[in-house]
């Protein structure tokens, strides 16, 4: 399963681990996810997997 937000799309990033010496390496920034249940227009109820970040931005615009 794929580390996406399924409402914005949110997916990892690529950045550098810098040590104290200054040395790189590769890392990986992951998106903060959360299974949520979601109520559907039929009435079933599926999960879906959502970055915090935007059930932060649907809980403040309701």
């Amino acid at each position: 399963m794929a580390r996406k937000c399924a409402i914005t799309g949110k997916g990892p990033l690529v950045g550098n681990n810098v040590s104290h010496a200054n040395n790189k390496t590769k890392r990986r920034f992951l998106p903060n996810l959360r299974t949520v249940r979601v109520t559907l227009e039929d009435g079933t109820t599926r999960k879906i997997r959502v970055a915090a970040s935007t059930l932060r931005t649907m809980k403040k615009n309701g």
